[in-house]
């Protein structure tokens, strides 16, 4: 049996990412997000406009998508009510937002050099997503949201999650995502079958 409900609103759930850029005078901003999905090369971020991130992401046209693992929910729980912007929208003060310079310091987390852009990765997440900005979607009116594509140019993650045979494929196995699961957060149990929808190893399979 199915029941019709008007939820506020559609979300599901996706995985958790901390997005770092540099702001305006020089500084890295980090900012938790749960609005993310991946295909071939690209990625979409579901956000508001009038957050620091996005301001950042289409000034200096670039990012890095840091995946977190289940064990930085404390970390992540230290983001959730900071905002890099100064002074704070009214919308997000509303809900309680501060503002805060100093996200990686007070998240207790560390930044590294990245490769190809400015804005640093983080250190304690497996996973680090370098990515270029590619363009803006504007969501229906009268919202703010918007989503942002970006190409993922290069991409580092923990040796410990890769697969033994095949250096190139992270195994699904070791790897426990913090996944926002309505609004809550999850991490992965065991592995339940085998998938054919998109098998990542098959007879035009390459390394």
């Amino acid at each position: 049996m199915h029941k019709v409900i008007h939820p506020k609103i559609h979300y599901f759930g996706t995985s958790v990412v901390l997005i770092s850029t540099i702001n305006e005078d020089g500084t890295p901003n980090l900012a938790p997000m749960s609005s993310a999905w991946w295909l071939n090369q690209s990625c979409m971020l579901g956000m508001s406009s009038k957050s620091q991130t996005v301001q950042n992401i289409i000034r200096e046209g670039e990012c890095v998508l840091n995946l977190p693992s289940i064990d930085l929910i404390p970390a992540v729980e230290r983001l959730t009510l900071l905002t890099g912007r100064n002074p704070v929208p009214e919308s997000k003060a509303a809900r309680g937002y501060q503002f805060e310079a100093n996200k990686f310091g007070v998240a207790g987390l560390t930044p590294l050099p990245s490769k190809l852009v400015q804005a640093p990765r983080v250190k304690e997440c497996p996973v680090h997503l370098e990515a270029r900005f590619v363009k803006l979607h504007p969501f229906e009116e009268p919202s703010s949201l918007v989503a942002i594509e970006v190409r993922i140019d290069k991409v580092h993650v923990g040796v410990d999650l890769l697969m033994d045979a095949h250096s190139n494929y992270v195994d699904p196995s070791k790897w426990n995502p913090m996944i926002m699961n309505f609004c809550e957060y999850f991490g992965l149990s065991e592995q339940l079958s085998s998938s054919k929808l998109a098998p990542v190893f098959g007879p035009d399979s390459v390394e």
